[in-house]
């Protein structure tokens, strides 16, 4: 990246068509007509929006065209309609098909989609890579994630069902505690992941006996086309129906319907907050959010630097700076900002950038369009009032491609300060007393995560303290990051609501509930009667292997 001077050498890196890889190619731009509702994929004639790639392609004469991927359906309110009204009839307020469904029976629904998923892996992980510019490693690593996401899933609502199964005897009341689901599931997702944390509610959400309303995100919609048939195909009708269209027009009127049970966002609170507004009944709303972050990295006096700069290269830049648990400011104490920043900067100097199916390659094409001008805007504002670009080449932009930019001294003048870049542009703060990074994180309207670098024990323990209570996970000598899926992923403040991970989840999109019956001999005698004759789908002892 070094090497890299000119919008002139960022523009030779995009490619002539015939320099890409026959095996990453797309065959042809695909062209999605059909749209899932009620079990049915309907032809759609209306109006459609072309998907271009980020990744462009240069002619003879050196000019730069985005590839087009394909095109999808821009639906109207009334389509979102019937798409509420399918889910609300599949529900039947709880007494349809899905919801009454045994738990075995709707795991092995849940298995059939993933195989009929896993069929389409080759196209979907291609797709990944062309809507939204991930490297071919990343983008299959996405697919794979979720596969071993719906897997461990489908595992963990074993483990929980069989640990209801039994029943409890309490001051004379025998009593059964299950888990049932919750009603209609708005389900959206974010372009940054669109597969696998778009899948980290919609699963657990189906599993649990609710119905789903489905809309893709904003880029990453065309990868849901191959998938459409697998969820026709593997759950009842009306049980899982796409919304497609506007979303500042076909969403509000489902949420002002007040027929929307869960609202599961994961993309900015501003949004999740004028949706949760409009449901006439927001106490019946149950909303699972993961919402905007700036999570800071605090660089101590002692920290092993080595360590902290490849953590905060990782934590800064992988998929662009382009997610929701980067690390996006570092605190960094003024004893160690001169060599701190100068490793950093050689580090990213190192770092490939190109096309997403190269090998070796760190930075790629960006989605958003609009994203290299908001750059330049942050980092052009930080210069203005006294920040200065650092490594080589930061900042520059052609088409989608922009050259990560380390941008120091940031204080709170600076939008780069508060505002969550989502993208790559790493802005540094000097602190010299240690209470001054604390405040940054107690005084911020995000409580996600943050890093803590240092080998003082004393130390370490004196931040971890406090900083448990203003953020969810604190991470000591390493980067933020969502994984293992067996945590729990969550935020306070404006960053989440309700909270992810494999069990967590689970509950998420459910809800206790009990049947209970005074410790007679009649009440054993009728509740045997109905465990053994495998009456109820409800009451049971069945163990699910």
């Amino acid at each position: 990246m070094s090497s890299i001077q000119s919008q002139a050498d960022l523009a030779r890196l995009f490619p002539r068509l015939a320099d890409i890889p026959a095996e990453q190619r797309l065959d042809a731009p695909l062209h999605q007509r059909g749209i899932l509702i009620d079990g049915e994929i309907r032809s759609w004639d209306g109006p459609c929006r072309t998907v271009l790639s980020p990744v462009h392609v240069r002619d003879d004469q050196g000019k730069l065209s985005a590839v087009e991927v394909g095109s999808f359906p821009v639906t109207t309110v009334k389509e979102s309609l019937q798409a509420l009204d399918a889910a609300v009839a599949a529900y039947a307020s709880g007494t349809g098909q899905w919801p009454t469904m045994a738990v075995e029976a709707r795991i092995a629904h849940v298995q059939d989609f993933t195989r009929r998923l896993l069929e389409q892996r080759a196209l979907i992980v291609k797709l990944i890579m062309w809507e939204i510019g991930k490297s071919a490693a990343d983008s299959a690593k996405e697919f794979d994630r979720t596969i071993a996401y719906i897997r461990q899933t489908i595992d963990a609502l074993k483990e929980l069902d069989n640990n209801n199964s039994r029943f409890q005897v309490v001051e004379e009341t025998i009593a059964q505690v299950r888990r049932a689901p919750l009603g209609v599931v708005l389900c959206m997702g974010p372009y940054n992941y669109p597969l696998n944390e778009t899948f980290t509610t919609l699963i657990p959400a189906l599993i649990m006996g609710n119905v789903v309303l489905f809309k893709p995100p904003k880029f990453g919609t065309l990868l849901f086309a191959p998938i459409l048939e697998a969820f026709r195909a593997a759950f009842p009708p009306g049980v899982v129906n796409t919304v497609y269209g506007r979303g500042e027009e076909v969403v509000p009127p489902l949420m002002a319907s007040g027929k929307v049970n869960v609202l599961a966002l994961i993309g900015s609170s501003r949004v999740a907050d004028q949706l949760k507004k409009l449901h006439p009944k927001t106490n019946r709303l149950r909303a699972v959010l993961g919402l905007d972050a700036k999570n800071a990295a605090i660089v101590l006096p002692d920290a092993d630097l080595d360590l902290a700069v490849k953590e905060c290269v990782l934590g800064s830049l992988s998929f662009n700076g382009q997610r929701c648990t980067a690390l996006k400011t570092l605190l960094v104490h003024r004893s160690v900002a001169g060599p701190f920043l100068d490793k950093l900067t050689e580090a990213i100097g190192q770092l490939g950038i190109g096309m997403p199916w190269e090998a070796g390659i760190s930075i790629t094409p960006l989605p958003d369009v609009n994203k290299p001008r908001y750059i330049a805007e942050c980092i052009a504002d930080a210069e203005s009032k006294g920040a200065e670009v650092l490594n080589p080449g930061g900042g520059l932009a052609c088409a989608s491609l922009v050259v990560p930019a380390v941008v120091y001294p940031v204080d709170a003048r600076m939008r780069l300060y508060r505002e969550e870049q989502f993208g790559p542009v790493i802005p540094v703060v000097p602190f010299d007393d240690v209470g001054t990074a604390l405040d940054y994180v107690e005084s911020s309207d995000y409580g996600q995560q943050v890093s803590i670098f240092g080998t003082d024990p004393e130390q370490i323990a004196r931040l971890v303290d406090p900083l448990v209570n203003q953020v969810c996970r604190v991470n000591i000598n390493c980067q933020c990051q969502r994984g293992p899926d067996v945590f729990p992923f969550t935020g306070r403040k404006d960053s989440a609501e309700g909270t992810l991970s494999v069990s967590d989840a689970l509950r998420a999109f459910s809800i206790r509930t009990m049947i209970a019956a005074k410790a007679t001999s009649a009440s054993k005698a009728l509740l045997d009667e109905i465990v053994l004759g495998h009456k109820s789908t409800f009451i049971n002892t069945r163990f699910i292997f």
